[in-house]
């Protein structure tokens, strides 16, 4: 059976575009379509660009019949999170005191996205100032997730996922400094990496974000969203690079030395119960492997536990104490109270006088040479995304236990205290919903995770889009 356009991923676009079997104009009009089919119940969109995108997909079908060097995602619609540049839209942060806030310029992935041939075709949903597993927000409303509508799409970059889960997007642009890429691919059924930091640059237009000088936000990438680990290859060969309004990004080559085909594989984190419904994913991602004839060892990778508390420390310590602590009166203007009270759990919880931001550097080195040996044994490791299946809308801010969700995101936080990289990958479908895995690597090694996630999806295949599940 032929699929639609808008259930192709974004290289099969790319070479129907290329080919002249399609015109960027009819992909366009594809998604269009279908984000005016699907995204009244979902709510993952929040600003369509149907202008400019029409205009775009035209020029880029001129450059076609001209006989022009096209670039590898030529005539390819993106989408992209609204805390992320984009040219005359708002980078709203989920606020609403944000709603106008347009910026004049595209933020550097963008505009390589563009540079590369990709039409910017809408913008996403996330929760306020992407500091939640789940999307939700006081401007835009609750993002639902394509597989139930009473689940969580996840979080930060929620819309992102929901939007490629369902076909209004083959490709977006996220961010994740506790998961917010990874999160989402969890939930909806699609590829994602979090990149080694430093690999993809970031800039805001907008001073409040560029003065953002917090030890904690150095966890923090963006990186990309697909429906395949191909696009994710590709996406990488376009974001990659150093760009000068972002003094911490390198130009490093994105494959490295080649590496043995062995993987370790952690089923269970010290301390913390996992769901069977995880850990059949699991089970399902090394037998892909082992197919693809990769040696796989189960091993857990030193302190994992500890990871997640120093993860916690360094948000509660520089991020959300600073905020909260120095700012509150203003904060409340700006933040919903739910959120603020979500937040200050956490800072309670794990104070200062705990763990000092000097112990916290300490043990970030520390744990980093740790897992560095690790990796010179297994260059890749295999691991849940979550510890449980997604949970209900809402429920991130309801619980104010903060170890539910660190146990939730025990497998997550590692790579970003870290600085791994690490691919989320969905290897089935069980109970009506997605599983997956993430596959980490060393720093800079972006390749393997990715590779061990490639060889999975050979092996399972690809789960979305879908029609969403009313």
């Amino acid at each position: 059976m032929t699929k639609e356009l808008w259930q192709c991923t974004a290289t099969e676009l790319a070479n129907l575009i290329a080919s002249k079997e399609a015109s960027s104009s009819e992909v366009i009009d594809a998604h269009l379509n279908r984000i005016g089919e699907v995204n009244g119940h979902l709510n993952a969109v929040t600003k369509v660009l149907e202008e400019e995108a029409r205009a775009d997909a035209a020029n880029a079908d001129a450059a076609v019949m001209a006989g022009d060097e096209l670039g590898p995602f030529h005539g390819v619609p993106f989408t992209i999170k609204e805390n992320i540049d984009v040219a005359n839209t708002p980078t709203t942060q989920g606020l609403p005191i944000f709603a106008n806030r347009i910026s004049a310029v595209d933020a550097p992935l963008v505009e390589r996205m563009r540079n590369a041939g990709a039409v910017a075709l809408a913008r996403t949903n996330l929760p306020e100032l992407g500091l939640r597993v789940s999307t939700n927000n006081p401007l835009h409303g609750l993002t639902r997730n394509p597989w139930h509508p009473d689940l969580t799409a996840g979080g930060s970059s929620g819309g992102e996922g929901s939007a490629l889960g369902s076909g209004m997007s083959p490709f977006g642009i996220g961010n994740d400094i506790g998961g917010s890429v990874r999160n989402p691919a969890f939930c909806c059924g699609i590829t994602s990496l979090k990149p080694t930091h430093g690999r993809v640059p970031w800039f805001s237009s907008f001073a409040e974000d560029q003065n953002i000088g917090l030890p904690a936000w150095m966890m923090c990438t963006d990186g990309p969203m697909a429906r395949s680990v191909s696009d994710l290859w590709t996406g990488m060969a376009v974001l990659n690079g150093r760009d000068e309004r972002d003094p911490r990004s390198v130009t490093v080559a994105l494959e490295g030395p080649e590496a043995p085909k062995r993987a370790a594989v952690l089923r269970q984190v010290p301390g913390v119960d996992c769901d069977p419904w995880v850990l059949d994913g699991v089970d399902k991602a090394v037998a892909a492997l082992e197919a693809a004839g990769w040696e796989v060892v189960e091993a857990v990778p030193p302190e994992i536990e500890q990871c997640g508390i120093v993860w916690a420390h360094l948000m509660s310590n520089d991020l959300i104490g600073t905020v909260l602590e120095e700012s509150l009166e203003v904060v409340k203007l700006v933040m919903s109270e739910e959120l603020i009270n979500s937040l200050m759990n956490l800072a309670n919880e794990y104070p200062s006088d705990q763990m000092s931001s000097t112990v916290v550097h300490t043990e970030y080195v520390r744990l980093s040479r740790l897992w560095s040996h690790f990796f010179a044994d297994y260059p890749v490791l295999i691991m849940p995304t979550w510890t449980s299946k997604p949970f209900i809308h809402d429920a991130d801010i309801a619980n104010p236990e903060t170890d539910w969700m660190r146990n939730l995101l025990a497998c997550i936080l590692p790579p970003n205290i870290l600085n791994l990289p690490a691919a989320s990958v969905p290897v089935g479908t069980a109970d009506g919903l997605p599983q997956s895995v993430q596959c980490v690597s060393d720093r800079w090694r972006d390749d393997l995770a990715l590779s061990a996630a490639e060889d999975i999806e050979a092996q399972l295949g690809i789960f979305t889009p879908i029609n969403p599940v009313i």
